[in-house]
Order: C-alpha cells, then structure tokens, then sequence
C-alpha cells in the first residue's frame, strides 16, 4: 500500500467573523481562507490528509475547527487552544474531547512567541496545567522563536510523558544566515524523545528579496540530524506559507532539500512526508 502523505500543518480562517491581530498589514491574507481553497492543491501534490492548526486564542475558533475536520473528508486532525492559564482547563479539553468532533481533537497551541514574557510557559500555572494535556493524550504544538526556546526545553525535559512538537524549526534567522545559536539550542532536544518538530513555516523566514533551496538547507540539515525521520513532519504553513512560496513550492522544495542533503530514501520520504504525523498525532488515515 502507498503511504499516506500528511500536510501536518495548515490553517483556515475568516477575518470577516473573527479579529486577527497579528495578521494587520498582511493584505494577501486578509480574507477567508477555506477547505475548498486548500483541496485543489492537496489533490495537485498527492497530500491525503492534514492537520487544521489554531490561528486565533479563542475555543470558539477551536470548536469552528473541530466542525469543520468533522465535515471534510481531508481533515484528520485539529490542534487547537486553550487558556492554559484556566485552572479548569482539564475540564476544557475533556469537554472538547467527548464532543460529536471530539474525535479530531489532536493538540493544542498557544501562541508563545507572542506573548510579551518568553518564559510565559514556566508559570506555575501553566506547568500544573500540563498534565491535563498529557492525561487527555494530545500534543502540545510549541509555536517558538530562538527567544522562547530555552523556556520550551526545560519544560520538555521535565515533562516526558508529555508529547512536543516543535513548530516551523522554532523559526530561525535564515534571512540573516545566522545559524550557530539557534543550532546549540536546537540541539539540545536530541535527546529528548518525547519531542518531535515540524519541516514547516520556513519560507517565511527566508530574504523576502529572493530565497533559493541552498538558503534552507544548513536549516534542515541541522533539524534532521537532531530529530531525524522518525521526529520530523513536514507541513505547509498554509496559506501563510504563499508570503513566500506557493503551496507546490513548498512541497517541492522540502522534497529537493531533503534529497539535496542525501537522506531521502524510501522510507525516509514516508516517516516525513506522512508517518510522523500520523504517528505523533495519533491520526486516523
């Protein structure tokens, strides 16, 4: 049988119904972004499934998600938010959970690296709200910069029966070229077997000038040699990877790279492009 391919990470959204401030100024975004629009592209680079990740702190836009993974045949999954500073927040994901579309309810996201504190995710309340996550068995999508990254590994350290993914690389500097600081930090999750991490979001971080494959490829090298197959998904970053690239660019260059780097055989094509994902996320493909 032909193995599953998964877009691990994508969005949909409707600024019309819901305010996304961090979207301001990003006119190519600004409008709604739909399954109809993402279908065509998914059947165009042979993707089966996806995961749906939250763009918005809101469990309205969580409950919206969950609804539209339940109607859409393509959806297998939705990392979504919680307030994780809510001392019931266990009752939350419970509640989420045993919903009609409780069934996709694979993770959840804060969105770390915009909150003003890079060490939001060491509050007290936040770490004792951790092992509500690992009791309900999903993933806690780590969305960092280099800035967050220390806060992140210490908590992955201590706790290992919660399952990490690290979001878009924990987003470089690759604009700069700059690699050695983030490279030391990143590496400091080799050994941490409850974390996994996404071959996403880079484009974006690129020279907005231009950017080529041999711009990615010390970033991926770097991310494969800490995680490799069996750690490392890809996903789009949909539609917020078309700053950059096109969804087909996308796709074909994290293939060209990983080939470029010479590890991409057979079965390191399916772990990345569809087995990791499915695996860490528990998905039903």
């Amino acid at each position: 049988m032909k193995p599953k391919r998964i877009d691990s990470h994508h969005h949909f959204w409707n600024p019309a119904v819901r305010d996304y401030a961090w979207m301001k100024g990003l006119t190519a975004l600004e409008r709604p972004f739909g399954p109809e629009d993402l279908r065509p592209l998914l059947a165009a680079n042979e993707i089966d499934a996806t995961v749906i990740v939250q763009a918005h702190d809101s469990i309205d836009e969580t409950r919206e998600l969950l609804q539209i993974a339940g109607e859409t045949d393509f959806v297998a999954g939705v990392v979504g938010w919680v307030d994780l500073t809510d001392l019931q927040v266990a009752a939350v994901i419970q509640e989420l959970k045993a919903g009609d579309t409780g069934a996709w309810f694979k993770g959840i996201r804060p969105m770390l690296h915009d909150e003003a504190d890079e060490n939001w995710i060491l509050r007290d309340v936040v770490q004792s709200n951790l092992d509500a996550v690992a009791g309900a068995g999903i993933v806690f999508d780590l969305l960092v910069t280099p800035r967050e990254l220390p806060a992140a590994i210490t908590t992955v350290r201590d706790f290992p029966h919660v399952k990490f993914v690290v979001d878009h690389i924990a987003k470089p500097p690759i604009a700069s070229g700059a690699i050695d600081d983030w490279a030391a930090m990143m590496h400091e999750f080799a050994d941490l077997e409850n974390a996994a991490c996404k071959l996403s979001g880079i484009v974006t971080e690129t020279n907005p000038e231009g950017w080529t494959g041999d711009d990615l490829k010390p970033y991926v090298a770097t991310v494969y040699e800490i995680f490799g197959p069996d750690r490392l998904m890809f996903g789009s970053d949909w539609p917020v990877c078309t700053l950059a690239a096109s969804y087909d660019d996308v796709v074909r260059n994290a293939r060209e790279v990983l080939d470029g780097l010479g590890v991409l055989d057979d079965m390191t094509e399916a772990a990345i492009f569809g087995n990791t994902a499915i695996h860490w996320y528990s998905l039903d493909v």
